[in-house]
């Protein structure tokens, strides 16, 4: 009985200890968001609307990345991981490993504390695909891919694009993402590509919503067919 109440101690004790260095690396990271990530991302993680930018900051409170894939966005730069812009710089020249970590834990728990919820819903939710099904999974990837996302995307997903230079060239611009260095997941590209980029955080709305267009195995023959033929940048 009393070897039982001292594991029971040493346990709480432990958990004690876990929850104060939870809560002094949410103070560090509150400290480095205010002091930093405010200016572009705002107090809320909505996005500072004051700021004149081709390219609004996301809106944190509805991005579709993990905490993990937040961290190597930090990081490394917005660039290095598909953006066409360079706006989003990267911190690894300002702060540590530990800082940047502080700072994607209070990012996820002050301003999206219900993503991994709420990303499981949709997943759910939507139509699961069938192994038996692989090549006409194969083969419808690649045609919506070549026929619609190419005009923005690329042929080889890189991010340029004819549609790209007239945008430009008329003052409309757009920046699609270089897939081939994409950070997001298989199931993260097909809800991407479904919902569209504004319900997923972005100011804009130039990666639309194609769930009216297309149904869920389309959609998901697409995300596959990215991960398999177009991302070449591992995480």
């Amino acid at each position: 009985m009393i070897k039982l109440f001292s594991i029971l101690f040493l346990l709480s004790f432990s958990l004690l200890a876990d929850d104060a260095t939870r809560v002094e690396t949410l103070k560090k990271g509150e400290a480095i968001y205010k002091s930093t990530c405010i200016t572009c991302h705002g107090a809320n993680g909505e996005t500072n609307k004051d700021m004149q930018l081709i390219v609004m900051p996301r809106k944190l409170n509805k991005t579709i990345l993990t905490q993990e894939q937040s961290f190597k966005v930090i990081k490394e730069g917005g660039h290095y991981w598909g953006a066409h812009s360079d706006l989003m710089p990267a911190f690894k020249y300002v702060y540590d490993d530990e800082k940047i970590k502080a700072v994607t834990l209070y990012i996820s728990e002050a301003f999206n504390p219900k993503h991994d919820e709420r990303v499981k819903k949709l997943l759910s939710e939507s139509e699961p695909l069938k192994d038996e099904d692989a090549a006409k999974i194969a083969k419808t990837g690649k045609k919506i891919f070549k026929k619609n996302c190419s005009m923005c995307h690329g042929i080889t997903g890189n991010g340029d694009s004819e549609y790209v230079e007239k945008s430009k060239a008329s003052n409309n611009f757009i920046y699609p993402y270089n897939l081939q260095k994409s950070l997001l997941d298989e199931d993260q590209i097909f809800l991407y590509a479904k919902f569209g980029g504004h319900y997923w955080g972005t100011d804009k709305n130039d990666m639309p919503s194609w769930k009216r267009k297309y149904d869920d195995f389309k959609l998901k023959s697409v995300a596959r067919y990215i991960v398999e033929n177009i991302k070449k940048l591992k995480e």
